[in-house]
């Protein structure tokens, strides 16, 4: 008995000495370490990697965690979605803390990047490798019901919608009859996400204000003080029932509660996409209408290098993040309505699916119109201001 009870105690010391060593002595100076790809391997090993994210990227990242638990069962993705103004905000006041973050633009990330500068002194987003890289791309759109289109075009005197077309809509208490649409339409029902919050908003936001000032770049703090300005956006606001928080959230309430709720949503052409045989089904026609000038939506993956995430989390991390990129998750993403980040990866296929092909009809496009150059932080932050300013409140 006695030797059994020496036996288990050596036994025990000796997962105490290597424990000691692994997590004092492999750190001391001078100490050497394992290679990085062995340390990467142990490291990821039942671990779990929280991915805060924009929520039109919903269905595709639950498909791709799926297919990742088969290949890495030891490592738990956990998915959260939020607004990516929100997120932004969450991770800045330290109530959000994701192993990994993608907000639906970089404009978005950059931000937390400055702001996080300035609170904290400190690097949150990695560097090198560890840099953030694009997962999808999708442009800005109108998800317009097909007869209220064609009203708005040909006010517009163009093939493209305008905002200018939409503020004479909106503008009017006659409602649809004072730009020639049916008096059962009531009054014109614009809807996009809440600025403040969602990425998109912002983007609506400053594809009002580009218009405006027929810039494509090059958009100043003075531009948003100006009084004729300000007076337009809220103007064209005035048509916006309610902002929403979640662009996902929103587009499938356009659907869902057809043309009595909205009559025009400025959303990412994914969703627009993602809801269009959903539509035909209930309500009619929908369609995909491409402004004069758009904006990409980017889709950035981050690793966050914050004090909350452990080195077996960051490795992890990577397996989930180059797994994200790899071509088949890339290509699957197309049957979404996202347009690959990798541009290896063929918008039009043979595929009677996808979705450049099978919607080409109503409206979606391969080539787009112009893109325009987000502004820097501070004409962004101003902008937000001057909305809460004359809008919101």
């Amino acid at each position: 008995m006695q030797a059994r009870i020496f036996i288990v105690a050596a036994f025990l010391l000796a997962v105490v000495a290597i424990v000691a060593f692994t997590f004092f002595g492999a750190n001391r100076p001078g100490a050497v370490t394992a290679p990085a790809a062995v340390v990467e391997k142990q490291a990821a090993a039942g671990v779990r990697v929280d991915m805060l994210y924009s929520s039109e990227k919903k269905d595709w990242l639950e498909a791709a965690k799926a297919k990742f638990a088969v290949e890495h069962p030891e490592i738990d993705v956990e998915l959260t979605s939020m607004g990516s103004i929100s997120a932004e905000q969450a991770i800045l006041d330290g109530k959000a803390k994701p192993t990994v973050w993608s907000p639906a633009d970089s404009l978005v990330l950059n931000m937390l990047i400055a702001d996080w500068d300035v609170r904290y002194h400190t690097p949150l987003i990695g560097s090198g490798a560890d840099a953030p890289q694009p997962l999808l791309i999708s442009p800005l759109v109108f998800a317009v019901w097909q007869d209220r289109a064609d009203v708005l075009k040909k006010n517009s005197g163009g093939a493209n919608l305008t905002w200018k077309s939409i503020h004479a809509a909106v503008v009017s208490n006659q409602g649809w009859p004072a730009v020639g649409g049916k008096s059962e339409w009531g009054f014109v029902k614009l809807g996009h996400t809440d600025p403040t919050k969602s990425n998109s908003g912002i983007q609506a936001l400053l594809l009002m204000t580009m218009e405006f000032y027929g810039k494509t770049s090059g958009l100043t703090v003075e531009d948003i003080l100006k009084p004729d300005y300000q007076t337009f956006i809220k103007e064209v606001e005035g048509g916006v029932p309610k902002f929403e928080e979640s662009t996902g959230d929103f587009m499938t309430d356009m659907v869902r509660f057809g043309p009595s709720k909205y009559d025009i949503a400025v959303v990412y052409e994914n969703l627009a996409i993602s809801q269009l045989a959903n539509a035909q089904g209930r309500w009619g026609n929908l369609t995909v209408e491409y402004p004069a000038t758009t904006l990409w939506s980017d889709h950035p993956v981050a690793l966050l290098s914050g004090d909350w995430v452990t080195p077996a989390q960051a490795a992890a991390a990577r397996l989930w993040i180059g797994f994200l990129e790899s071509r088949s998750m890339q290509e699957q993403a197309l049957t979404w309505g996202f347009r690959p980040a990798d541009p290896s990866v063929a918008l039009k296929t043979n595929d009677p699916n996808n979705p450049f092909v099978k919607y080409a009809s109503q409206g979606v496009k391969v080539e787009i119109p112009p893109v325009a150059s987000p502004p820097d932080a501070p004409v962004v932050q101003n902008l937000l201001t001057m909305w809460s300013r004359v809008v919101k409140h």
